[in-house]
């Protein structure tokens, strides 16, 4: 069984295009993560814009209490 989808390209499955994997993870149950080095903007990592994003937040957090 295939699908035709356009020209020439067949699938003989449609549902294979159409499943994710986790990235590979570092650690063991509570401390289990995402291994950084894994990380690609094809599995939605994308952190171009993250330094900026904290210095932006840093700027606009209140200075903490002293008195606390």
């Amino acid at each position: 069984m295939f699908f035709e989808c356009t020209g020439a390209l067949r699938m003989t499955d449609p549902l294979d295009k159409a499943t994710s994997t986790a990235p590979p993870t570092l650690g063991e149950g509570c401390l289990s993560r995402y291994d950084p080095d894994e990380l690609t903007p094809e599995n939605g990592a994308d952190f171009s814009e993250a330094a900026r994003l904290w210095r932006q937040l840093q700027q606009q957090s209140p200075e903490p209490d002293s008195d606390a």
